[in-house]
């Protein structure tokens, strides 16, 4: 039986891999800690298709928790490294939470992994670490050259789980994935919350010319190449991965709007974030010839599956939308 550590197990993507671990197709012999620390993108709901499962434990708590974390490591055999912060404009207005949750919580992981031989140890990373790229797509061996303070925390967590590799030998796996989307999101990140409020009759803002384009890649695909890389990825190597689908933000919110049956008189282009990434795209050619990684799920199906999700769960989105608003 594999014993693995799952860290945001109660976020958007940590969720859906705990989910589908669990689910029907899983691997079986498994059994899944969830350690999240319940901050405002972390919910136990999210979790509740799989509440009292036999092989599930959750656990509220921090990954910079030095205690916390060594105790959980010594139980477990591997790590699957999702939590963190995550939101661009959140870090643009105070990027210390992010140094705290995504350099030192990565560190702490990755000390106590060390001290109790766990691995793998596979860090979800992003697409974001390697900038904005004018044309063409990033490979897994062009520089990292972020952006945002979000993309720059990732980015040293990223590299410092590659040096624990090269230093110390514990078998660490990265992965960069592109921007993910589908049900149980945060309404903060695009497609959840134009999908929000569009439902709600609202407004709903595009930065600048709407001409930033963003690779589009499902949460269920995004979960399977990780699953992937977890059983068969080769240690101290990443891994980047693609949903085929890189479109301006314009575009994607006409395909938004459609969907949700709205009027594009409800978009309001709004001033450009700061230091706005142009273009992101990611060559995922590595993770498709070694390990058969392909995305499934065309960005209109996913598109029109998401959007039904959010009609038909208001009521979880609804006290998050009216949390957010008192912030």
């Amino acid at each position: 039986m594999t014993r693995v550590l799952v860290t945001g197990g109660a976020g958007f993507i940590g969720s859906h891999y705990v989910r589908t671990l669990l689910g029907p197709g899983g691997p079986g012999d498994i059994t899944v800690t969830a350690l999240d620390a319940l901050t405002y993108a972390g919910n136990p709901a999210n979790l509740a298709p799989v509440d009292g499962h036999p092989a599930l434990e959750f656990v509220h708590g921090d990954i910079c928790d030095v205690e916390l974390v060594d105790a959980l490591m010594a139980g477990h055999d591997q790590v699957v490294h999702f939590a963190a912060e995550s939101h661009v404009d959140r870090s643009i207005r105070d990027a210390s939470g992010f140094v705290r949750t995504n350099v030192v919580g990565t560190q702490n992981l990755l000390d106590a992994a060390l001290r109790h031989e766990v691995g793998p140890f596979l860090y979800v990373s992003t697409d974001e670490v390697y900038g904005s790229i004018e044309s063409g797509s990033w490979t897994e061996d062009s520089p990292l050259r972020p952006n945002s303070p979000y993309a720059a925390s990732k980015a040293a967590g990223d590299m410092l789980a590659l040096a624990q590799h090269r230093t110390h030998g514990l078998d660490v796996r990265v992965t960069r994935c592109s921007n993910n989307y589908g049900p149980y999101q945060f309404p903060e990140k695009l497609i959840p919350l134009f999908v929000t409020r569009l439902l709600d009759g609202g407004e709903a803002p595009l930065y600048g010319d709407g001409g930033n384009v963003r690779d589009w890649l499902h949460v269920t695909d995004h979960v399977r190449a990780v699953e992937l890389v977890r059983t068969r990825g080769r240690a101290g190597e990443a891994y980047n991965i693609g949903g085929g689908t890189p479109l301006p933000n314009r575009d994607l919110v006409d395909l938004i709007v459609r969907a949700c049956d709205a009027d594009w008189g409800q978009v309001r282009y709004v001033e450009d974030r700061r230091g706005h990434d142009r273009r992101y795209c990611v060559d995922h050619t590595r993770i498709t010839g070694e390990l058969g990684y392909r995305p499934t799920v065309d960005l209109a199906t996913g598109l029109a599956g998401t959007v039904a999700w959010y009609r038909a769960n208001r009521s979880w989105w609804e006290p998050l939308t009216a949390a957010a608003a008192l912030l």
